[in-house]
């Protein structure tokens, strides 16, 4: 069918506003379908001392068509304690990236604030895709969150050198969205000319991250974009709200990949059972893990929510047999599922996507292990082994971690009591002031995908209607993965939008 455009306003979503109690101005949006314990709005703490962020800029290299710089920054790792040489610092990386010939151009900076929690920033091997785009106007910096990358990344082992999980949890609970922004703020100050404010352009967990900066630090900002970033607000902790909508999302993608694959319903039905009838319920992995038939589910995480990710997975459950060689042979899972499961999941090598995942929805409450709470409300849909008992589809899951996790993957066992200590804490502090969104001065344009399987449609229209002045575009053309699926389109979209080249009505 053929895309329908239209605009509407938020504020006429009164329903939405009753809900968060909270008066609001006007949001724009610019729809284009292709069918099928109580808030402290207390501004943060900004006042981190240029001087104590020694700066380290590298020199031009180049990949094809691009010149790019590395920079560190020496950060607090509490930036509320007060400055001293003895505190402890933690190391930021940003990577400069400008069309070849234009080094000394006198461009504006845009940062980019990558998805998450706990991955870092692309690493470009040629001009393309956004990156491309962005180079057109701006000098783009690629931002190593605190933790990931080259930003002192927190690893198994490197976490292994704090031996007291509670010490590790105190160690933690500086990698949340509050402190990459005032990480953020302390690196403008440093590079920007006459430290003027930049525009940043934040993908999923760094479009919270960007929602935080406007809450705090606007002041920094000349202008925000989100691509399916969106958070949830209103609540001490949001994460609940969050996995009953994601679960209803993930359900109706299982549904949509069978429907295209139904023969993948025998295969996975026989993969479950293979398992649960398996010493301990499941067997090994090259990783030193186990796959089980709860684990096996982890696949909807990638296979279900982006671009080509449906084909990926069905051609993954392809493989998951060994052939037969020896009549009479045991029936095995191959190597090649085996390994490419361990890759798939790859927590392994981002344990803070695992640790700290349900703790950037906490605001002075604590997560308590929310996805597997509404996991087993709604066992009856997502139990593997009784749907395969029942001969219905295996639902897999999507965006969710479960305690199960730090059991059955080998890399994150160590980080089990740590992981349980963070899901029990309470005394997290605000990630955003809703009073601020609600007087927001900074433009910003959102892009939200219609059919985004990890940040829900109607919670995102719900914190739109909470920023002044946010021009929206919805959007099905897209799953979540849209910037890197059309991110030239994607970019000069959001940037029309911000330019007033998109009409408002």
């Amino acid at each position: 069918m053929a895309v329908v455009t239209s605009s509407l306003r938020c504020a006429t979503a009164a329903a939405l506003a009753l809900a968060l109690h909270h008066h609001h101005q006007p949001a724009f949006l610019d729809v284009r379908l292709r069918f099928p314990r109580h808030r402290i709005p207390t501004r943060m703490a900004m006042s981190s001392s240029p001087a104590s962020a020694p700066h380290q800029a590298g020199p031009w290299y180049a990949v094809p068509d691009l010149s790019l710089r590395d920079h560190s920054f020496a950060v607090p790792l509490d930036h509320s304690s007060p400055a001293s040489p003895s505190a402890p610092h933690i190391t930021v990386f940003v990577r400069e990236v400008v069309t070849a010939g234009k080094e000394e151009a006198p461009l504006p900076y845009l940062v980019y604030l990558q998805g998450g929690p706990g991955y870092e920033s692309p690493r470009p091997t040629e001009a393309s895709g956004w990156v491309k785009k962005a180079c057109e106007e701006y000098r783009v910096l690629l931002l190593d969150q605190r933790g990931t990358g080259l930003s002192t990344p927190l690893t198994t082992s490197s976490l292994s050198q704090i031996t007291s999980a509670a010490e590790q949890v105190e160690y933690l609970k500086h990698f949340r969205a509050d402190n990459i922004v005032k990480d953020a703020e302390l690196i403008r100050r440093h590079i920007v000319p006459d430290a003027k404010p930049w525009t940043i352009l934040g993908q999923s967990y760094g479009g919270f991250c960007a929602v935080t900066y406007l809450s705090f630090a606007p002041e920094g900002l000349k202008a925000a974009l989100l691509t399916g970033g969106l958070p949830p607000l209103g609540k001490p902790c949001t994460a609940e709200t969050v996995y009953r909508a994601c679960f209803k999302q993930v359900q109706q993608q299982n549904e949509k990949y069978y429907k295209r694959f139904p023969q993948d319903i025998q295969v996975v039905h026989e993969v479950v059972r293979y398992l649960s009838e398996s010493e301990g319920g499941g067997v090994l992995l090259p990783s030193g893990g186990r796959l089980t038939p709860k684990m096996l589910q982890c696949l909807g995480l990638w296979g279900l929510g982006f671009t080509g990710g449906f084909e990926r997975l069905h051609y993954l459950l392809e493989r998951v047999w060994d052939p037969i060689l020896v009549p009479g042979a045991k029936k095995s899972i191959s190597y090649y599922f085996l390994k490419e499961f361990d890759m798939w999941v790859g927590f392994d090598q981002n344990p803070l996507y695992a640790l700290l995942h349900e703790s950037i929805y906490c605001e002075g409450s604590s997560s308590k292990w929310t996805a597997d709470k509404i996991f087993n409300e709604n066992r009856s849909l997502f139990d593997p082994v009784k749907a395969t008992e029942e001969g219905r589809p295996v639902y897999l899951t999507g965006e969710m971690v479960f305690p199960c996790f730090f059991d059955e993957i080998n890399a994150l066992r160590p980080l089990k009591e740590a992981a349980h200590l963070l899901a029990e804490k309470e005394d997290w502090p605000p990630l955003y002031d809703i009073s601020a969104l609600n007087n927001n001065k900074v433009p910003v344009a959102a892009a939200v995908y219609y059919e985004d399987m990890y940040v829900n449609f109607n919670i995102a229209k719900e914190t739109a209607s909470q920023i002044a002045g946010i021009r929206l575009w919805v959007t099905n053309e897209y799953p979540h993965s849209g910037l890197r699926d059309g991110g030239p389109h994607v970019f000069e979209h959001l940037m029309g939008l911000l330019k007033g080249k998109k009409p408002l009505f």
